[in-house]
């Protein structure tokens, strides 16, 4: 055949279309019993296809300038087009997230892998594959063993996140043997771990909201819940490359005032009332924030300014990210020196990469689908050009 992609996420599905369109024959091989699961797990929640902010912006929320090119040719707008193309109609949110107007995952899935049937795009499932073999790559699979040579092959197995949907980086020992580099992997979009007392389970479950969290010196004052692990949401997701790289996360538990502000406000309350109403009259502090600081911060200090200080700055004590496999995406993967510009494997003539096995991160909100489909593209295109090259 003149390509296999291996692995029907939505990196691989892109990658497929292109070398159709250019007249490829092109068989597309899938581990599972059905396509783009982890697509579709994410789509449960409302899929957030891509992101409409100013471009400038959007590409600075990934942590690798060799993505640039790819995304500036095929970005938010046009991820947008595509799917729409599809018969998909979008909305645009408040925060510049864009869905299907059905939120469904499931609708433009089916009517992708239509529009890659009719452009005679071969489909295998349960073809999971287990190495190389003679020169060629070996799958296991419903009759038995296999070994498949093609012309050129694009890997999209995915990182390391969500395993049991697919991305379980089997394939790293594999490619490491044949000398290809690859960063490990870490957890990217994972909630971090605290070792809470007794008395904060009452939380469990609780949104802390009207606080700034901050590391590295990143700040951020997205969504943030308090669970019986530790913090979840889109708040600590943000800063994770920044608490990977060993910075101390902060709480501002008063951002809309200054710290001379809380303490002219403490200062001014009543003597008579206690500490915890004092804090919920005078600052507006909720129950939350009130368990965090004595949680935290006890013996809390009596003087207005040295209060104000911590509340304006509670260190928060993690303990680490939450496990690999419970992780919304991974960072780490194929090293950028192990590729050149076409995401064609220097140590793999003929063999290409894209999507979440490559070394990137970005945090959620459509971010992560826009490269996967971007990079997908760029080495489906890079595969198809490769090939007329050999005729």
């Amino acid at each position: 055949m003149d390509a296999l992609v291996i692995g029907a996420g939505p990196a691989g599905l892109m990658a497929a279309g292109e070398l159709a369109r250019a007249g490829r024959s092109v068989t597309v091989m899938e581990a599972k019993p059905s396509p783009a699961r982890k697509f579709l797990m994410a789509g449960k929640s409302g899929l957030n296809i891509t992101r409409d902010e100013d471009p400038a912006l959007f590409l600075s929320r990934y942590d690798a300038p060799q993505l640039a090119p790819m995304i500036e040719a095929f970005g938010p707008v046009d991820v947008m087009e595509f799917a729409r193309g599809l018969g998909v109609d979008l909305f645009t949110g408040s925060t510049g997230r864009v869905f299907p107007v059905g939120m469904k995952a499931s609708p433009l899935l089916r009517a992708w892998l239509a529009q890659l049937d009719g452009l005679g795009v071969v489909l295998r499932r349960r073809w999971r594959w287990t190495g190389f073999a003679g020169g060629g790559f070996a799958f296991d699979t419903p009759d038995g063993p296999r070994r498949i040579v093609a012309r050129r092959v694009i890997l999209a197995t995915g990182g390391a996140s969500w395993p049991r949907l697919g991305s379980d980086a089997a394939w790293v020992p594999w490619l490491a043997e044949k000398g290809v580099a690859i960063t490990p992997f870490a957890p990217s979009n994972v909630g971090w771990r605290i070792d809470w007392s007794a008395h904060m389970a009452r939380h469990f479950g609780q949104p802390l909201k009207s606080v700034a969290l901050s590391a590295g010196g990143q700040v951020t004052r997205g969504e943030l819940v308090l669970s019986q692990q530790g913090f979840e949401g889109g708040g600590i997701y943000t800063l994770g490359p920044a608490l990977r790289a060993g910075a101390a996360l902060t709480l501002d538990l008063a951002p809309d005032l200054a710290a001379e502000e809380v303490a002219r406000r403490l200062k001014r309350s009543s003597a008579k009332d206690t500490l915890a109403n004092r804090l919920r009259k005078a600052v507006g502090l909720g129950p939350v924030q009130i368990a965090l600081l004595q949680e935290w911060a006890r013996p809390l200090p009596a003087d207005p300014a040295a209060l104000a200080a911590i509340l304006k700055a509670l260190r928060v004590p993690l303990t680490g990210p939450r496990p690999l496999e419970e992780a919304i995406s991974s960072a780490g993967g194929i090293a950028w020196d192990a590729l050149t510009p076409d995401l064609e494997l220097r140590a793999l003539p003929g063999v290409f990469a894209c999507g979440e096995m490559l070394d990137w991160d970005a945090p959620t909100g459509g971010y992560l689908l826009t490269a996967c489909l971007a990079t997908g593209r760029w080495a489906g295109r890079a595969a198809a050009y490769s090939i007329s090259c050999l005729h």
